[in-house]
């Protein structure tokens, strides 16, 4: 084993490397080196998983149970601003970084894996440190992760995600749904093209996208609860001259819900709109159109937290930290990790690092995206405390 800085500058020095060299998802080659090099520093053992991913198992003194402890590691298709801070370690890759806090989140996962192989004769059990790939873009690393038996033998699992409009060291989690489930979907509307001199010869899927996109809001709300619900369209897409009305138009968009039945139940608002504006613009004269297609992709589940497990998981917390919301807003935002609490009982919670004095203040996906570097150790800190916890008292984590 090398002679290796004390922990806080060693971690500190690791997310600067991870940040100055992203990679995008299922292209994170070098990264996993990098990992699998910096468990080798203190003589941890580790394998390749999930094609560009990273396993390890720290095997404590006795039998027990065994806990997961996960990070990504990919990055985002953003060009990094340089700022006041990030002159040392701004992104060497055109057009990539790390702008979502997966630099910090592989660095702190690191330090626990320093931290528990220190401490591996004074508790039972095993924990398993897992640095998952690809959880920017879907269908995300986790699958792949549990198909590859990463999960295998685990009793429960936890992750963290760093946040920059949360406070800084303000630790957030509740039971049950915590992140939405996020659903793509793209339509066809096809109509009969001619010249704009001429609409009576012709069927215009122009309007009859706008009538979609106006109605389409006010009618998904009129079925979900607004404050269950997220949905937008972020594309429409035809044409090609200013007199010419074109044949069809292609429009697409996302919605996300805490609930599978809002799900389907906003896929069928758009359907029954759908049907309804084709019938408002049939013509006789016109045999074949105007028609449509709708084509929804599924993307990450609803994330659930084990309300059992996060119970225990916020009894230790409140008494290790102050700033401890158990019972935060679930958010819109989806996570691959949600594929994990499928499997096993865990949670996820967030750890905020949303600092003006440090004028610290974007938001995850900026291009100035930035981290206080003061919260990888409590990172640490909080997933250390809850991994030991459990392998010392699993009856109050899992039923």
């Amino acid at each position: 084993m090398i002679c290796l800085l004390p922990l806080e500058q060693w971690i500190i020095q690791k997310r600067r490397e991870f940040h100055k060299y992203p990679e995008l998802s299922f292209n994170e080659h070098m990264t996993q080196k990098r990992i699998i090099n910096s468990l080798k520093e203190f003589d941890l053992e580790s394998s390749p998983i999930a094609d560009t991913g990273v396993i390890a198992d720290i095997t404590g003194s006795g039998p027990g149970p065994c806990i997961a402890i996960r990070s990504d590691t990919d990055a985002l298709p953003i060009q990094e601003e340089r700022t006041a801070y990030n002159s040392e370690y701004i992104s060497c890759h055109n057009g990539v970084m790390h702008a979502c806090g997966h630099d910090g989140h592989m660095a702190i996962v690191l330090g626990v894996a320093r931290m528990l192989f220190e401490k591996r004769h004074e508790f039972p059990g095993k924990v398993r440190l897992i640095f998952q790939p690809a959880e920017e873009q879907y269908p995300g690393g986790a699958k792949k992760v549990i198909d590859d038996g990463g999960l295998a033998g685990v009793d429960a699992i936890i992750g963290l995600h760093i946040f920059g409009d949360i406070d800084v060291g303000d630790v957030r989690f509740c039971p049950g749904p915590l992140m939405a489930n996020s659903n793509d979907f793209s339509i066809r509307i096809k109509g009969k093209g001619g010249h704009v001199s001429t609409p009576e010869h012709c069927i215009n899927p122009l309007e009859m996208a706008a009538d979609l996109i106006s109605r389409s809001r006010l009618e998904s709300a009129m079925k979900v609860d607004p404050s269950r619900h997220v949905f937008g369209f972020g594309m429409v897409t035809g044409g090609a001259r200013t007199n010419i009305i074109p044949d069809d138009v292609h429009i697409s968009g996302s919605y996300r819900t805490f609930d599978e039945m809002d799900t389907v139940t906003i896929r069928n608002v758009l359907d029954t709109i759908l049907i309804s504006i084709m019938q408002k613009y049939a013509r006789e004269d016109i045999v074949g159109v105007p028609s449509y297609e709708l084509d929804v992709v599924h993307g990450y589940p609803v994330l659930v937290n084990d309300p059992v497990f996060t119970s225990a998981a916020s009894k230790l917390l409140k008494q290790l930290f102050t700033k401890v919301d158990d019972n935060a807003s679930p958010i819109f935002g989806s996570e691959d990790f949600a594929y994990y609490l499928r499997q096993i009982p865990g949670m996820f919670l967030f750890l905020g690092t949303y600092d003006p004095k440090k004028d610290i203040i974007e938001s995850n996906h900026s291009s100035s995206f930035d981290i206080d570097e003061s919260i990888l150790m409590q990172g640490v800190q909080i997933l250390c405390s809850i991994a030991l916890d459990f392998l010392n008292k699993p009856g109050e984590y899992i039923h």
